[in-house]
């Protein structure tokens, strides 16, 4: 069921960027706030009525999101979202405790001062969100958060791949990131990342990165279980 209380999937404004990127992320938005849940299937006349697109543009970006592994064609019946099963889940969430420290490790190596200063404003940002506890504002300033970090590491391919992991799970993730003992762990969690970051530290940055998905993993599954 959609999340009543997430973003809508709202016309575009048609300019000169890609259209096709443009429906890809206004897909994307829909999937991680929850518009759009898992095995939902995807109805291209409603589609392109709501995001006020013609169906060639659409079919472009779906096929892009299918190869992804983003949507997933069941027995031939049409797009659906696609379903992580736990096991998948557990995969993703591993293979980000290896990405993660990587990409913060870049950031280091690769980003100026002022990206650093950049960084740790956004996390002041991020840190509000959190205190806020509105779950789709702290998964979009957590996304900007990563973008950032990403971007400073200078790796556009862990940048596409992490952000692919993070909207599989974006279901566990909504349901995690609610939770006040998570919340107060994730504050603390990022102010020790950014700290070894500011500092320079490459080991100490990479530690607190690895801890940090750890503990998105237990909170996650604990959520999905219906632990407090």
């Amino acid at each position: 069921m959609a999340n009543p209380l997430a973003e809508p999937l709202n016309p575009l404004v048609h300019e000169p960027a890609p259209l096709r990127n443009k429906i890809m992320n206004s897909l994307r938005r829909a999937i991680e706030t929850g518009v759009l849940e898992p095995g939902t299937r995807l109805v291209e006349k409603d589609l392109c009525e709501r995001l006020n697109v013609s169906r060639t543009s659409l079919r472009e970006a779906l096929r892009q999101l299918q190869a992804e592994g983003i949507l997933t064609d069941l027995n031939n019946r049409g797009l659906t979202v696609a379903t992580v099963t736990r096991s998948d889940a557990e995969n993703i969430y591993r293979i980000r405790g290896v990405l993660e420290p990587l990409i913060v490790e870049q950031f280091i190596e690769n980003a100026p001062d002022d990206e650093v200063q950049a960084l740790k404003a956004q996390s002041e940002v991020l840190k509000k969100a959190y205190r806020g506890g509105n779950a789709e504002e702290i998964v979009a300033t957590k996304r900007d958060f990563y973008d950032r970090i990403c971007t400073g590491a200078r790796n556009p391919i862990a940048f596409d791949l992490l952000k692919k992991l993070t909207l599989l799970t974006s279901p566990l993730r909504r349901r995690s990131v609610v939770r006040p003992e998570r919340q107060s762990q994730s504050i603390t969690e990022i102010d020790t990342i950014v700290a070894a970051i500011v500092k320079r530290d490459k080991t100490a940055a990479k530690a607190a990165a690895e801890k940090h998905v750890a503990n998105s993993a237990i909170s996650a599954f604990r959520a999905a279980d219906g632990a407090r």
